[in-house]
């Protein structure tokens, strides 16, 4: 058996959409926009890596390159498209480039001026940054902005970065080095919704700090060679992109064992009596808007194929190698203490 999910390994790439545009890999067929657009002293004088004149050849170039280096897993630069009476139009381009052995990447984007004002900048940019954190296994992102472009720098922070400081950073178009500001993201810094908590029992009681207790119940599925099954969180929930042990939230009126049977029927499609569930050790942890109480089960036996309902990344995980996926904080303390036991 081999893993089915390596956390380094990049994800295949299919287009990304919002409600208006559609994020995907550059074409041939792109270039005479793609020229156009960027070709403009307004647009080229603020990006760092775009000459100007823009030679018209170097458009092909750079399309060509972009798709093998998708093709590669190093960087994703995407035209940014919408439709006018039911026609694609090229509007400009986000792109995300790794850097750092894997562990950031670099988020840069432009709009034609005919686009400017009608939040492109912010829907694109913002959606492929969900993505990255998401599928790349990064753990944070970096972006900057010149210092006299106060519309980037509001974008930036609107869809999630945080300013760092000031650097130099060379502009091909200005010929040489101009003042930025540099900005970062992490997965906490997403704009999301906080992770909800279902309504406590009657009988349950506060935490000290006035918190609600959550309990959610997780399971360590090990198949015949000892591995450990982990589950990548999809894009669009909380803590996305982090590797997490199947399971989920308790139930009112439920117990944590019966929790986890429905759970990872839902989840994985597979079938687990209780009686192949065995308590091993439980996480104790506090988020912002709760404390989450976690036990966590192994299991050996299990009826069906692990099969993921949810579009979740799954992995089997030698548990010498489990410290390697980045995990929710909760979840961390159990590595160690499963790796020792198996």
């Amino acid at each position: 058996m081999t893993e089915l999910h390596d956390p380094t390994a990049p994800p295949p790439f299919a287009p990304l959409r919002t409600d208006r545009l559609t994020l995907r890999p550059l074409r041939a067929e792109d270039a005479a926009d793609l020229h156009r657009l960027v070709n403009d002293w307004e647009v080229a004088k603020m990006l760092a890596r775009v000459p100007f004149p823009y030679p018209r050849e170097l458009a092909d170039e750079w399309i060509a390159s972009t798709r093998a280096l998708i093709a590669e897993g190093r960087a994703w630069h995407l035209a940014i498209v919408g439709r006018e009476q039911e026609k694609e139009v090229l509007l400009g381009c986000v792109g995300l480039t790794l850097q750092a052995e894997r562990r950031q990447a670099e988020l840069g984007y432009w709009v034609g001026r005919k686009s400017w004002g009608q939040g492109i900048g912010p829907e694109a940019a913002g959606r492929l940054a969900r993505w990255a954190l998401a599928n790349l296994g990064i753990e944070k992102l970096v972006a900057s902005a010149l210092l006299e472009n106060p519309r980037s720098q509001a974008l930036l922070r609107r869809i999630g970065f945080r300013q760092l400081g000031e650097a130099a950073q060379d502009f091909l178009s200005r010929g040489g080095a101009m003042p930025v500001l540099t900005f970062e993201m992490t997965r906490a810094d997403l704009p999301a919704e906080p992770m909800p908590a279902p309504p406590p029992p009657a009988a349950a009681e506060p935490a000290a700090e006035g918190k609600r207790i959550v309990l959610v119940s997780a399971v360590a599925l090990i198949d015949p060679d000892g591995r450990v099954l982990l589950a990548r969180r999809p894009e669009g929930k909380p803590l996305a992109g982090l590797w997490e042990f199947p399971g989920g939230k308790v139930h009112p009126g439920e117990t944590p064992e019966a929790a986890l049977i429905r759970e990872l029927k839902e989840e994985l499609a597979i079938d687990v009596a209780e009686s192949c569930l065995a308590p091993f050790a439980f996480a104790s942890h506090g988020y912002a808007n709760f404390h989450l109480l976690m036990p966590l089960y192994l299991c050996r036996r299990w009826e069906g194929a692990v099969t993921p309902q949810e579009g979740q990344a799954l992995a089997w995980v030698r548990p010498q190698k489990l410290a390697d996926y980045p995990m929710p904080p909760a979840d961390k303390p159990l590595v160690a203490l499963l790796r020792d036991f198996l």
